[in-house]
This record gives C-alpha cells, sequence and structure tokens, in this order.
C-alpha cells in the first residue's frame, strides 16, 4: 500500500475512533484531505484508494491542479480553506464546491454577485478568528453572529457553518467550543475545525468536518 494512502487510512481510523468516544455516530466528522504544495501526481493514489473530499488554501494553485483531476475522477468535492481576496471570486465560484473563508463584507458581496452570474452556488462557511490573531484572517468572534445574519439577509449567501484556525500555541478546545456556541447562536449546523495536530480535540467539541494534510501527505 502507498504510504500516504495508509496513513490516510490511519487518519480515518482514529476520525472514527473519536467519533466513538464522544458518542457521535460513525461518518459525522468528514475527512477533508488537504492538497496544498502537493502535485497532482501525489494526491492520485488517495483519490484512487477511494477518498473524495479534499481542501486547497490558494484559487491559482487548485485551478492548475484539479480541474484536470475533477474531470477523471467523477465525484470530487473540493473546499477552499485559505483566505480569498475579492479579485479571486470569479475563479472560486467556478472551481470550488465549499469556500470555508468568508470573512468580511466585500467576500460576501462579490461571491453574491458571482453565485448569480454563473448560476453555481458553493456552500459557504464564515471563517471566525477565534484567537483575534491580527495576522490571520477570519471575522471577530463578537461579529461572527451579526456578520452571518448579513451575509443572508443582505447578499442573500446560504450560509453553511462555521470555521477556525486556532492559534498554534494555545490549547484549541476552547477556541473549538466557541466555534460551536457561535455556531448555535447563528442557528448553523456545520463546523469545519481541526487539522493534523488537533483533530481528535475537534471531534470531540462536535467538528462536522476536520482539516487534514501533512498527517496524511507529510510535511513539505
Amino acid at each position: 500500500m502507498d504510504g500516504t494512502v495508509e496513513r490516510l487510512e490511519i487518519v480515518k481510523e482514529r476520525i472514527a475512533a473519536a467519533e466513538r468516544d464522544a458518542g457521535r455516530p460513525t461518518g459525522s466528522a468528514v475527512l477533508v484531505a488537504v492538497t496544498k504544495t502537493f502535485a497532482a501526481d501525489e494526491v492520485g493514489p488517495v483519490i484512487e484508494a477511494g477518498h473524495r473530499i479534499f481542501g486547497e488554501n490558494r484559487v491559482q494553485e487548485a485551478q492548475g491542479k484539479w480541474p484536470a483531476l475533477k474531470e477523471e475522477f467523477a465525484g470530487i468535492e473540493l473546499h477552499l480553506i485559505g483566505p480569498l481576496q475579492s479579485n479571486k471570486a470569479k475563479e472560486a465560484v467556478a472551481l470550488f464546491d465549499v469556500i470555508e473563508t468568508v470573512d468580511r463584507e466585500k467576500i460576501a458581496a462579490e461571491l453574491a454577485k458571482e453565485i448569480a452570474r454563473q448560476g453555481r452556488r458553493p456552500r459557504l462557511y464564515v471563517q471566525v478568528n477565534t484567537g483575534s490573531e491580527p495576522q490571520k484572517a477570519g471575522i471577530e468572534p463578537r461579529d461572527a453572529v451579526a456578520f452571518v445574519k448579513r451575509c443572508r439577509e443582505t447578499h442573500g449567501l446560504a450560509i453553511e457553518g462555521l470555521m477556525c484556525i486556532p492559534p498554534a500555541n494555545e490549547n484549541p478546545g476552547p477556541h473549538f467550543a466557541l466555534l460551536a456556541k457561535l455556531a448555535r447562536e447563528a442557528g448553523l449546523g456545520k463546523l469545519s475545525m481541526g487539522m493534523s495536530g488537533d483533530y481528535e480535540t475537534a471531534v470531540a467539541f462536535g467538528a462536522t468536518s476536520v482539516r487534514v494534510g501533512s498527517a496524511i501527505f507529510g510535511t513539505r
């Protein structure tokens, strides 16, 4: 078995164990395999092993890799998990099935315009900067619920859930708990949280999807 596929299976087993430990149904936390910086031939074995849900950080990198893979393999679901610039909204709506990084008014307006123009409706998440880190994308926690409301009412966007990336040097648990609380207040059912170092903790706090890259593909 390919080493990458082996690691994929280990991650899936650990997610299933975390679901059991949390008293959650198997499959209630979906694995988004993060393929940023990895070439199509490195991703191929994972697709051939049956995995279909992937995450990319940059629109441009994804454009060079995924259109051909989507044509070759049926059922691929592609998530944008990196910051979205407003001038890339057109390309993002055309390529991605899920955009997890809606975090400001300008992006919401551009996405609404492109969704109307293209007739393609990617599922949308609002990114919350749970640690209020100045260098990190995401809306401030105190503004998140009102922003979700504006996305819906002002821009006509169907927001599906919330996403966060906790500060690297902090216990992620309180950040995951905060995201879950904000989602409840906003009436949202989906939580994208947890990465290679903390995805089992995220499952315990109710993650409906976890974004795992290096634990599957190794580090660049």
